[in-house]
């Protein structure tokens, strides 16, 4: 029943259900906020770079994750603060949109909010500090950004497949480093087998895939123009070149009827018959697919013994497919389209592949549906990933699909920033010279976003086992003396008299993904800046919501 009592003396507790939760203020909720995102910047801060430390997450599942690739971390960790969960929400909005720079959002937004902290107590209103902060972004945006992808050669050509490399090559050392000059090629190569032929380039991330089989090492991995199914053919015939394929959403068995029947036999010569019918019906429909110049079947569901029979018969390649995932990507090679009735297929149904067989790798049988290059059916590469354990395979395949998203970013926008630390540091010191023009009090938010951006350099070189302070100081110096591209030496751990940096950074980030970190980092912090009250209602079912 709806009361319209107001109890003025319980305030907001009268007002709203019993059990509600509510804080207000900059003790109350901002800087609850702010310490919760520090909480989990902290947590993916040391998984930063190519040195940067693995994560053992264990999910509600009891399946072990181990990984340094940010997006899967906070995925994985299932949060349940609101403020926390919208830098979660902004690295998987990055992933997404260009695969590399998740912890770059996460690292950066915690460090914003982190620096906030000190300003609140010089006694900056929210307020002062957001204007600060969005003007700074602004800034870094439209006037210091953009001309630090002129410092470097941005990509010539994506249909060129030394170039691809450069550019996913960093994007793999950060995730795997030291696997990076064979997942690069590997990475290029099936990139280019699904790219447009004219126009500009382009490709779909979906079309390129990942096969993992245990056993061996990651040399032993190779690209297949094509796909690949994780198991053997049905049939003892186990190759067929220039074929034409069918592919049957359902099984290849004798359709159950829907209403239930009662088949009344009187004798053996009836039993006979019904089962010669039972025959003579598959083999019309197996010898009209044959009929048809189909050479390879492709099943949805089961393949019984009987059609098996027939299928063997004619000569024909049978394989079974569980998963309808599968079964769509095989239709993408081949250009066929799937079946829900048993029949020969018309010509525009059918598909084609050049090349299908079984093989033996690390001990499984596996089946290739391999396209020759420049195939017009061929929209689909398939890398074959081997390593010697499955949490490896994993992460492994986690860079891949981070060096895949790069390179579809660098074929819609090729334009490339030096890496390492160095557009973080350059920035950092010209937002600190903007601070020095600003009158306002947002002047000090503006600096101390500035101070934020340091959070990189000095992140790589903590993870790298480097004195930050002294790296930090060589840095600012180098920038100072207009050295734009000096950046972090990670090779420098242990060697005597290194000063932890290299004048010309040989790493180089892609721009847009650079760009939209800083975007997603800026826009977090600012929303989670905003929030000065929060209100949770009683969890359903009688749990305690607190945070």
């Amino acid at each position: 029943m709806t009361s319209m009592a107001y109890n003025q003396a319980a305030g907001l507790g009268g007002m709203l259900k019993k059990g509600h939760t509510s804080m207000q203020g900059l003790q109350g909720a901002t800087l609850r906020n702010v310490e919760a995102c520090h909480e989990i910047s902290t947590i993916t801060r040391t998984s930063l770079g190519p040195n940067g430390m693995n994560k053992l997450v264990v999910n509600h599942l009891g399946k072990i994750i181990v990984t340094s690739d940010c997006a899967t971390i906070v995925k994985e960790l299932e949060i349940e603060h609101p403020a926390a969960k919208m830098l979660q929400l902004a690295a998987e909005a990055q992933d997404f949109e260009c695969g590399d720079g998740t912890n770059l959002v996460v690292s950066f937004a915690g460090e914003l909010l982190s620096q906030t902290e000190d300003l609140f107590r010089m006694g900056l209103h929210p307020s002062d500090v957001v204007a600060g902060y969005t003007k700074a972004g602004e800034k870094l945006m439209e006037d210091f950004l953009p001309p630090l992808a002129e410092l470097t050669t941005p990509m010539a050509d994506g249909r060129v497949q030394d170039e691809l490399e450069r550019v996913v090559k960093p994007v793999l050392a950060a995730k795997q480093l030291g696997s990076e000059d064979v997942l690069a090629p590997l990475v290029a190569e099936a990139c280019l087998g699904t790219m447009s032929t004219s126009g500009k380039p382009s490709f779909s991330a979906e079309s390129v895939r990942v096969a993992k089989i245990l056993g061996g090492d990651i040399s032993q991995s190779h690209v297949v123009n094509g796909f690949v199914a994780l198991r053997g053919l049905e049939t003892t015939l186990t190759t067929a070149k220039d074929a034409k394929v069918v592919v049957f959403g359902c099984g290849i068995e004798a359709s159950a009827t829907e209403a239930k029947g009662t088949v009344l036999m009187k004798n053996a010569d009836d039993l006979k018959n019904y089962n010669k019918t039972e025959e003579k019906k598959m083999e019309e429909i197996i010898k009209g697919i044959a009929d048809s110049g189909v050479t390879v079947l492709v099943a949805g569901g089961s393949v019984s013994e009987m059609a098996l029979h027939f299928i063997e018969r004619y000569g024909m390649v049978c394989l079974r497919i569980g998963s309808k995932w599968e079964l769509r990507r095989l239709c993408v090679a081949t250009g066929a389209t799937a079946l829900v009735r048993l029949g020969a297929p018309t010509p525009d149904e059918m598909g084609h592949c050049d090349h299908v067989y079984q093989k033996e790798v690390g001990g499984r049988p596996i089946t290739v549906f391999a396209q020759a290059d420049g195939s017009k059916a061929s929209k689909l590469s398939t890398i074959v990933l081997r390593a010697s354990t499955s949490s490896v395979l994993a992460d492994l395949e986690r860079a891949i699909d981070d060096g895949v998203h790069a390179a579809r970013a660098a074929c819609k926008n090729g334009k490339l920033v030096p890496g390492a630390g160095a557009t973080e540091i350059e920035l950092s010191l010209k937002i600190g010279a903007f601070a020095d023009t600003c009158p306002g009090l947002d002047q000090y938010a503006i600096r101390a976003f500035g101070k934020a951006l340091e959070v990189v350099p000095r992140t790589l070189a903590e993870n790298a086992g480097l004195d930050q302070g002294k790296v930090l100081t060589a840095l600012v110096a180098a920038h100072a003396n207009g050295k734009a591209c000096a950046g972090v030496d990670i090779d420098a751990m242990g060697i005597d008299g290194a000063t932890g940096i290299c004048d010309e950074t040989k790493v180089l980030d892609l721009y847009q993904s650079k760009a939209s970190a800083f975007r997603l980092a800026i826009d977090a912090a600012v929303t989670v800046l905003r929030v000065d009250q929060i209100i949770m209602s009683k969890a359903a079912g009688g749990g305690g919501g607190g945070m």
